[in-house]
């Protein structure tokens, strides 16, 4: 039977990298029953690029929008998914992405970052050129199952800027590789983090 739902994020413990000093998950336990106490109460220590998360403009524009201003139409409606050949360590060209984009909300599987919970810095990821590219097809999200749209060594993150032009969304560090191509419906909203630079979301697609 042809799945209706697929949950793109991946699950959120110990074990889910993130960038290089960052601040990795981790749960303080509280209170807990199995104490003795009244209830179960938990803390989480995270970064907010955790996982499956929404990039905010200030969080590569000074001055820019932080994630709660973000528009929520951006993070939810119909959505393209499709599924790259790149090589590992390559931002990916206007030429490597098929012509019939057919949805505002683009995500692209590159197979390039294959396993959260085991770092690798040579991921692919996007070209300025490209962003250009999407945006004049009429693209404003662009998702990617890396943890960045820029490449790992990457200072003046080329493609965050001109994302930033174009006031386009990100979602980065999505889980694609069985999801098949086509069309879908995005949700994957951001927490209302008041000053944040970006949000965990729980990324779904629902078959149309």
């Amino acid at each position: 039977m042809k799945r209706s739902l697929y949950d793109i994020t991946p699950p959120i413990s110990p074990d889910l990298k993130v960038w290089p000093g960052d601040t990795p998950p981790s749960r303080e336990v509280l209170l807990d029953m199995n104490r003795g106490d009244d209830l179960t109460l938990s803390t989480l220590h995270a970064t907010v690029h955790l996982g499956a998360h929404a990039d905010a403009p200030s969080h590569y524009g000074r001055d820019a929008p932080s994630i709660e201003q973000r528009d929520l139409e951006l993070y939810v409606g119909p959505c393209q998914v499709i599924h790259l050949s790149v090589k590992h360590g390559a931002r990916i060209e206007p030429g490597d992405v098929p012509a019939n984009i057919q949805a505002e909300r683009l995500l692209l599987a590159t197979g390039t970052f294959p396993d959260p919970r085991k770092w690798n810095e040579d991921f692919a990821a996007l070209s300025p050129q490209l962003v250009d590219h999407l945006h004049e097809r009429g693209v404003k999200l662009i998702g990617i199952d890396t943890p960045s749209v820029d490449l790992f060594d990457s200072k003046d993150l080329p493609a965050h800027q001109r994302v930033l032009a174009h006031d386009m969304a990100i979602l980065e560090g999505l889980v694609l590789k069985d999801v098949p191509q086509g069309m879908y419906e995005l949700i994957a909203l951001p927490l209302p983090l008041v000053g944040f630079d970006a949000s965990p979301v729980r990324a779904v697609l629902r078959t149309i």
